[in-house]
């Protein structure tokens, strides 16, 4: 009864959304300014983020936010491993893996060398172990010292009426299981050497092309001895997993099929893994940037807003020659839109809650700043009342409706449905959903401790703009995947920042009613995140 009573508090007699005051203007700028050379495409541990940082802190002193970190401090440290396998080698069966090609292979352990010698390869299906589905891949086999091959999302993702796997999980809407950092995670728990995903377009969400571009470079948080990554990670091709089977005397397209049964155990493949390769590792000390706006009445218990600062620095050159990826869109925007959000905030009224203003490192590489504050988090998450995260917005003018990532979650959904009808909007569950991008920004790494949490990005579906409809929208999309993560992600004079103004406007609205005290957003029945949430339901009390 409690938890429906604070529920209906999110929906009822609260203060009606204020209106538009995301200046479209200042987005531009900040934007511009972020994306520029002078800031080196924002990449962690480099003369880039130095710049990036001491100009956030500069710009959250001049709105006069007070620091959000611990012990009065802006920044918090976040100490990171940058690795790099070196000229190597690796190899099935004796039959030589091209890096890049066949395998796009990365280590997260700072070993300096990484020497597997003809270990077992076990196929693990898809590799959920999910005891609330009922759903288990891995039987009690033990897959300690062997290689792990897994399939990449949900069992359920292309299951067929009768199978076993209909129903279980998201359908086409990936849960985490499918995400490959659960993958590896799971092969480290059960003390695997390696861990392969095989590649596929449709199920992965990204193309052979996004799935190698790390070039054997990654990038972790340091972990103590107690939470180690598994050795050696990395995607197999589509091409290069059939060779495979098809050499091990399996047929890849059956173990798929026998994949989405829940009486699906291990199958030992009759062949051998081995790999060779140096790794150049360094420790980096990278930073998130955390301002507040203390609360008035409840300064114990917090909303949270946030974005990522970091972007991918110098790369390859293009056609061109650019070598700088400035990631203006991604997600620079999303820090102009946080900043701005501090902005009208500190204007206001002082809030019951206080508002955290939270700037990530190392979003790119993994959601690594904002899982080392999950892990070393400055405010108690159980007090933490949501998160809302800002990471791509669309630059093509105002829209009819508003993506929604993760549709059903929490009963966030609500309270943006009330912001977006009070702006004549309406909501549209994101039409990707089999991309994982709930798993796949910031606000994840807090979600996976149980705080409800709402993302808004913009890659969830064409946006239904006004001028030209879903067909117009469709065109701004597909023209910012052909630059996504590359040196065409640039600021623009000519972008039109109505809509993405008026999306922030929508997570000022809900900050301001999630700012009072008493709301706190639930976890939607069924949600696996929902008895995470619950363990510390005494500490709302």
């Amino acid at each position: 009864m409690r938890n429906a009573l604070l529920a209906l508090a999110l929906t009822t007699a609260l203060a009606a959304p204020a209106a538009a005051q995301t200046d479209p203007q200042q987005l531009s700028e900040i934007v511009r300014t972020l994306a520029s050379p002078e800031f080196g495409g924002r990449a962690p541990g480099t003369a880039g983020e130095k710049t990036t940082t001491a100009w956030l802190v500069a710009r959250f002193k001049s709105l006069g936010l007070e620091p959000g970190g611990a012990d009065g401090a802006w920044i918090q440290p976040v100490p990171l491993v940058h690795t790099r396998l070196g000229e190597g080698k690796a190899s099935i069966g004796g039959t030589a893996l091209a890096q890049g090609t066949d395998v796009a292979l990365t280590t997260v352990r700072a070993d300096p060398h990484i020497a597997i010698n003809d270990a077992p390869i076990v196929f693990v299906g898809y590799g959920v172990s999910a005891p609330e589905a009922k759903w288990d891949d891995f039987k009690g086999v033990d897959v300690r010292g062997k290689v792990v091959v897994f399939l990449v999302n949900d069992p359920d993702f292309v299951a067929r009426p009768g199978e076993d796997a209909i129903g279980r999980f998201g359908g086409k809407r990936m849960t985490y299981y499918g995400r490959w950092t659960y993958k590896y995670e799971e092969a480290a728990r059960r003390g695997a050497v390696a861990a392969l995903i095989v590649h596929d377009t449709d199920a992965a969400g990204y193309p052979w092309s996004t799935a190698n571009a790390s070039n054997g470079e990654n990038y972790d948080i340091v972990r103590g001895a107690d939470d180690q990554r598994i050795p050696l990670q990395g995607w197999l091709s589509h091409e290069a997993a059939e060779r495979l089977f098809a050499a091990a005397g399996q047929d890849l397209a059956k173990l798929r099929v026998a994949a989405r049964s829940a009486s699906f155990r291990p199958v030992a493949l009759n062949t051998r893994f081995s790999a060779d390769f140096p790794v150049t590792a360094e420790r980096i000390e990278s930073a998130n940037v955390l301002a507040k706006i203390p609360g008035a009445k409840r300064p114990d218990e917090t909303v949270m807003f946030g974005a990522h600062w970091d972007a991918y620095g110098e790369g390859p050159a293009d056609a061109t020659g650019r070598t700088l990826r400035p990631g203006a869109n991604d997600d620079a925007l999303g820090t102009a839109g946080v900043i701005e959000l501090a902005r009208q905030f500190k204007a206001g009224p002082k809030p019951d809650r206080t508002l955290v203003f939270a700037l990530w490192t190392g979003e790119e590489r993994g959601l690594l700043g904002s899982e080392y504050y999950a892990a070393h988090p400055v405010y108690p998450l159980a007090k933490t009342a949501a998160n809302l995260t800002l990471d791509i917005l669309q630059t093509a003018g105002p829209a009819k409706d508003v993506t929604l990532v993760g549709a059903g979650a929490s009963s966030l959904d609500a309270l943006l449905a009330d912001a977006a009808k009070a702006q004549g909007r309406t909501i549209t569950p994101e039409t990707a959903s089999e991309r994982g991008l709930f798993y796949r920004a910031d606000h994840f790494s807090v979600v996976r401790r149980g705080v409800p949490s709402l993302l808004l990005m913009a890659l969830g579906g064409a946006p239904d703009l006004k001028a030209g409809g879903r067909e117009a929208g469709q065109k701004w999309l597909d023209a910012y995947m052909a630059c996504y993560h590359k040196t065409c992600d640039t600021w623009s004079a000519d972008w039109n920042l109505k809509g993405a103004a008026e999306d922030v406007d929508l997570f000022h609205a809900m900050g301001e009613r999630l700012s009072k005290a008493g709301a706190w957003p639930t976890w939607s029945a069924g949600s696996e995140f929902l008895a995470l949430r619950n363990k510390s339901a005494g500490e709302r009390e």
